[in-house]
């Protein structure tokens, strides 16, 4: 499940006796998963025989309203062309497919999430109390939050960009969702929704926050989001909710059969690895570091690719992008313990 807040996290949440309300709710967000799809791509040929792709330079996003239900896509209730509306959930998603479109625009030259102008849409109002936010193959799926634990998941920017980035992984490299695939299937989903947070804000990477879902918890709980990419393992630390359990070097790597292996905890490493990378270049990380993390992402990445094939592949591009960000980005790979130090491999 490619949602934004991790299975282990709901199943602690489901067990809590101080907030029995979310309990509740995550426990029915669990039980409802998320609903199957099926991804089609639809290609057409001109009269010589050529491919033919319509592309344009802007969004074009539709936002629907399940109305607390768990059917998709739900009722249309904003389009591309429509003002804003008295729900600012639907107002919230609209303008965060929007940021989202701009960044990958203007930082990678992506025209939407599979490069050739795909439509953007977004349900919101997703089942009753539903504890996450999730990427169904097709759109965008916000639940509302159980509003005692987790607030609704519109508000955040990191949470709509990390979601949608999961629709570029998809079309860019089909990452398997298991092992060190998946979890850097997660990660780079989290790269994408840092960099739309910072494209939006005009943040440099030291101004960012390097934290992926800000504000969606309550006051009620201990933490500051789901997950911190600079400091992986600090985002909360509560009494019902637990500890953040993500690691930041491969030295803590953890091996489990749960999360399909992981991916939402080992992502932590990649993670780390990439905003250590910006943060050494310094400016706008979607104009260095995500440039590099992109086009290891776009050039032919295997589907079960692991991080140390990925590390590869980010300094292959960053050659192309400069010196000074290639050695960044190996100081980075080599910090988390994914690559080793050429120096200390040559004195051997």
């Amino acid at each position: 499940m490619q949602g934004i807040v991790p299975g282990y996290l709901l199943a602690r949440l489901a067990e809590s006796e101080r907030h029995s309300h979310a309990a509740h709710a995550a426990r029915q967000t669990l039980i409802a998963g998320r609903p199957t799809f099926r991804a089609a791509l639809e290609l057409s040929i001109d009269a010589n025989g050529a491919l033919v792709a319509e592309v344009t330079p802007a969004p074009t996003r539709t936002i629907f309203d399940a109305q607390n239900s768990e059917k998709l896509p739900g009722m249309i209730v904003r389009g591309e062309d429509d003002v804003p509306v008295a729900d600012a959930s639907v107002n919230e998603a609209f303008d965060g497919l929007g940021a989202t479109f701009r960044m990958l625009l203007d930082a990678f030259d992506r025209d939407s999430l599979d490069g050739a102008g795909a439509a953007l849409n977004a349900t919101v109002h997703y089942g009753e109390d539903y504890d996450n936010a999730f990427w169904d193959g097709q759109r965008m799926v916000f639940g509302d939050g159980d509003g005692e634990v987790f607030r609704g998941f519109t508000g955040s920017i990191s949470v709509i960009g990390h979601e949608l980035g999961h629709g570029v992984i998809q079309s860019a490299s089909g990452l398997v969702y298991q092992g060190q695939s998946g979890a850097l299937n997660e990660s780079i989903a989290d790269v994408f929704g840092a960099l739309t947070e910072q494209h939006l804000r005009q943040q440099s990477a030291d101004e960012a926050t390097w934290l992926i879902g800000e504000g969606i918890f309550t006051d009620a709980v201990q933490g500051r989001a789901l997950r911190s990419m600079l400091e992986p393992g600090t985002a909360y630390d509560d009494d019902e909710l637990g500890k953040d359990p993500q690691p930041g070097h491969m030295r803590d790597f953890v091996r489990t059969e749960e999360d399909n292996g992981g991916v939402h905890i080992n992502s932590g490493i990649p993670n780390r690895a990439f905003a250590l990378a910006a943060q050494a270049i310094g400016g706008n990380a979607w104009e260095s570091a995500g440039l590099a993390w992109y086009r290891a992402l776009s050039s032919g990445l295997s589907t079960t690719a692991g991080f140390t094939e990925f590390a590869e592949r980010t300094l292959a591009a960053a050659a192309d992008i400069g010196s000074s960000v290639e050695e960044a980005i190996r100081t980075a790979w080599v910090t988390v313990g994914v690559i080793e130090d050429a120096r200390v491999r040559e004195s051997r």
